[in-house]
C-alpha cells in the first residue's frame, strides 16, 4: 500500500534536500509536484487541496527557508501534516460502557465486513480477555450467516444460534438479551452490504442502531475503493453515525489515497487495518507511523512490535543461549525462517526498514521469492535429528535422499547448508568477541545492517552489495 505515493513523494524530497538553499518558488513548484502525486493516488480533491495549502504556509517560513537544512524542514513538515491528515495518535477499539458493549459493523457488501468481524473478536477474545458474542444479521447475502458462524469456529468465539426466516431487527433484539444474559461482555452485530447504497440498506442498518445502541459503528471500507470509498464514507456518516473507521485490504498494491481521504472527511478515526486473510491479521492504525512510511522513514516501531508478539519467548532464550555458547543448529535455522515468516516475510520486514522504498524496483527486479521460506523449510523437515544437529555429517547420499524428501534440487539444498555455515561462523565468531560476529551482521557500533556473507533467505545471492 502507498508504494506508488511513496516512490514519487521520494522523488520530490530528494531534489530538495539535495539543493542547500530553498526560495518560494522551490517550495511552489515542490508543492505542485506533491499536489500531482496525491490525486494520482486517489486522495479527495478537497483534501489534497486543504494538505497543500497547510503545507505550503508553514514551508514557505522564514524559519524554513532559512534553516541549516531546508530540505529536510520540509519533509519534516509534510510528514506533521500527513499525520494530521490521518489522526495524530492511535484510536483503539472503545469497551468503556457497561456490559454487553455492542459494536455494529457497517459497510457494503465485499468490504471484507464479515471476516473484519471475525479478526476483531478473535483480538478481543484472544488479546484483550474479552468473553464475545458474534451475531450475523446479513439475511440478504447467501450463507452469510454460516460464513460468521465457520468464523466463530475457527477462532473459538460462539455466534448467536440461527433461527431461519428471522429478520434483522428481530435477531438483534435477540442478541442483545441473550448478551445480557449469558454475561458477554461485547456483542458484536455483522449487518448485512449492498453492491450499492440504497435507501433500504440504510432503513434497515438505522432500525438495528435504534434497538442495540451500539456503543461502537465501525465502517469497514476497502482501502483500494479509490475516491467513491469517500463518498461511502460520508453517506453512512451522515445516516447512521459512525464511531471509526476500519480498513481492508492495506497489504494490497492499490493507491491508498482511501485512507488519506476517509479519516479527514469523516472525522472518524481510523482505529484498525486489516493486513492478509488470516484471523490475526489485524492491526492497530498508528497515523504517525503510516506516514513515515509514505515518506519512506519506515517502521521500526512496528516491526518491532510485531515481533514482540510473535517470538516465542521461552525458545528465544534457548537460542540465545546455545548461540552464546558457539552453537547454532539447523533446527534454529528453521526457528529464524518461521519468525520470519510470522512478521510478514521478507517483503513485510524490508518494507517496514529506512530507505527501502528508494531500493523497491531493485527488490521487485531481484525477484524476491517468499516461497524459499518454505522450500528451506521443507528441505530442514527432511532430515534426521541427527542431521539437524550435525550438518557436516550430510554426504551427497544424504543430500540426494534430503532434496529427493523436499521436492528441491541439491543445488538449493547446498544454498542452504552453505548459508547455515556462514551464519553458524558468526556465531562462533560472536563467542570469540571478533568483529565479523553478529554485529557485523546487524550494524552493531554504527553504520547501516550488513548482509549475511550468503544473503538473506529469500533474496538472490549478493543482493543489496555495491
Amino acid at each position: 500500500m502507498f508504494d506508488t505515493l511513496t516512490s514519487k513523494l521520494g522523488q520530490v524530497f530528494d531534489r530538495l534536500r539535495g539543493r542547500g538553499a530553498l526560495s518560494e518558488t522551490d517550495v511552489n513548484e515542490a508543492m505542485r509536484e506533491v499536489r500531482v502525486a496525491l490525486l494520482e493516488a486517489d486522495v479527495a480533491i478537497g483534501v489534497v487541496k486543504d494538505f497543500i495549502e497547510k503545507v505550503r504556509v508553514k514551508a514557505v517560513g522564514q524559519d524554513v527557508l532559512r534553516s541549516v537544512t531546508p530540505g529536510q524542514q520540509v519533509v519534516k513538515i509534510v510528514h506533521d501534516e500527513l499525520a494530521a491528515m490521518l489522526g495524530e495518535t492511535a484510536v483503539g477499539i472503545d469497551l468503556e460502557a457497561p456490559a454487553p458493549v455492542v459494536i455494529m459493523m457497517v459497510g457494503l457488501q465485499g468490504s471484507g465486513k464479515t471476516t473484519t468481524t471475525a479478526k476483531i473478536a478473535n483480538r478481543l477474545v484472544k488479546r484483550d480477555r474479552k468473553k464475545v458474542l458474534m451475531v450475523s444479521l446479513d439475511v440478504q447475502r447467501p450463507a452469510a450467516q454460516e460464513q460468521l458462524r465457520v468464523l466463530g469456529e475457527q477462532a473459538g468465539v460462539p455466534t448467536l444460534p440461527i433461527i431461519a426466516g428471522q429478520m434483522p431487527v428481530d435477531i438483534a433484539k435477540r442478541a442483545v438479551t441473550a448478551g445480557k444474559l449469558s454475561g458477554y461482555d461485547v456483542v458484536m452485530f455483522d449487518t448485512a452490504g449492498r453492491l450499492h447504497i440504497d435507501e433500504q440498506l440504510m432503513a434497515e442498518v438505522a432500525a438495528i442502531r435504534d434497538i442495540a445502541k451500539p456503543h461502537e459503528t465501525l465502517l469497514v471500507a476497502d482501502a483500494l475503493t479509490g475516491q467513491d470509498a469517500v463518498n461511502i464514507a460520508k453517506t453512512f456518516k451522515d445516516r447512521v453515525g459512525i464511531t471509526g473507521l476500519v480498513l481492508t485490504r492495506m497489504d494490497g498494491d492499490g493507491r491508498g489515497g482511501a485512507a488519506l481521504s476517509m479519516r479527514a472527511v469523516t472525522g472518524a478515526p481510523i482505529k484498525l487495518v486489516g493486513v492478509g486473510e488470516k484471523l490475526d491479521a489485524l492491526e492497530d492504525f498508528h497515523p504517525q507511523r503510516v506516514a513515515g512510511r509514505i515518506l519512506g522513514m519506515g517502521d521500526v516501531v512496528s516491526l518491532v512490535e510485531k515481533a514482540a508478539e510473535t517470538i516465542d519467548q521461552a525458545k528465544a532464550e534457548a537460542m540465545a543461549k546455545r548461540m552464546e555458547s558457539g552453537k547454532f543448529t539447523l533446527d534454529d535455522l528453521a526457528e529464524q525462517l518461521k519468525q520470519m515468516q510470522r512478521i510478514g516475510g521478507m517483503k513485510g520486514v524490508l518494507g517496514m526498514l529506512p530507505g527501502v522504498g528508494k531500493i523497491k524496483s531493485a527488490i521487485d527486479s531481484a525477484g524476491l521469492d517468499e516461497k524459499i521460506f518454505l522450500r528451506q523449510q521443507a528441505m530442514i523437515s527432511s532430515m534426521t535429528k541427527k542431521e539437524r544437529a550435525n550438518p557436516d555429517i550430510i554426504n551427497g547420499s544424504r543430500r540426494k535422499r534430503i532434496a529427493k524428501g523436499s521436492g528441491v534440487d541439491v543445488s538449493e539444498l547446498n544454498k542452504l547448508l552453505k548459508m547455515h555455515r556462514q551464519m553458524a561462523d558468526m556465531m562462533k565468531d560472536l563467542k570469540k568477541g571478533k568483529k565479523g560476529g553478529l554485529g557485523a551482521l546487524f550494524g552493531m557500533g554504527g553504520g547501516m545492517p550488513q548482509m549475511p556473507p550468503g544473503g538473506l533467505p529469500g533474496l538472490p545471492p549478493g543482493f543489496g552489495r555495491k
